[in-house]
């Protein structure tokens, strides 16, 4: 069995392994001190669009993509859907509904979401835009400083005004990104930190993230 040392000190063996410095302000840093945002982003059924529809949104993505002079990282996270608290609202319905016949048709709703689940894996899916910046990456600095960042960018990130000056220009790159693939039709919202912190922590910890996961982007504030 585990002492509580033992496993603070395997819990700080592994996190000297993660790449990440610090979440805060809705900006992740990296030890490297270069800065990600994450945009979480609705997605589209493709084919169910018209053949025009569908050219306009290859259009625009193909124009966002020919607009950005920055890298950006596309992923999609894939994970179990758990429906135990889903299940258990609809038994307490169950339990209340004073009509027999609506009461007949809630358990038969049960038994029919509880044998889908025993058939299909079912998974859904999350998409999100993650976007860098580097301080080497700064405009209207010299090449001394931009030098100065790539060989010692602990110290370039030093101090606040730093950080400020480098988010800013990092947000104007989340600006684009989100003004050229609204276009495409997507929606889609910067991860605030605390949205930032349970993204990654259920990354890394899958188990528990079956149980409790991310709020659903439907219920987010997404910008249009």
């Amino acid at each position: 069995m585990s002492t509580p040392l033992k496993q603070k000190k395997i819990g700080l063996s592994s996190q000297k392994y993660l790449e990440i410095a610090e979440i805060k302000d809705g900006v992740v840093v990296m030890k490297n001190t270069s800065l990600k945002a994450v945009l979480m982003v609705s997605s589209i059924n493709f084919a169910l669009k018209s053949i025009d529809e569908q050219d306009a949104i290859i259009y625009h993505f193909q124009g966002f993509l020919n607009s950005i002079d920055f890298s950006v990282q596309i992923v999609i996270n894939s994970r179990q859907l758990n429906l135990d608290n889903y299940l258990r609202t609809l038994k307490d319905q169950e339990k209340k509904q004073s009509n027999e016949l609506l009461r007949m048709q809630t358990s038969s709703y049960i038994e029919y979401i509880q044998g889908l689940i025993k058939m299909a894996n079912i998974v859904s899916k999350t998409f999100y835009v993650v976007v860098p910046f580097a301080p080497s990456e700064s405009r209207g600095e010299g090449i001394m400083s931009k030098f100065s960042a790539a060989t010692n960018p602990a110290k370039l990130m030093s101090g606040r005004e730093s950080f400020e000056k480098y988010k800013d220009q990092l947000l104007q790159r989340v600006d684009h990104v989100i003004e050229n693939l609204s276009g495409a039709g997507l929606r889609m919202t910067m991860l605030n930190t605390q949205e930032l912190i349970e993204l990654y922590y259920n990354l890394y910890n899958p188990e528990i993230s079956e149980k409790k996961g991310l709020a659903d982007i439907r219920e987010m504030d997404l910008a249009k």
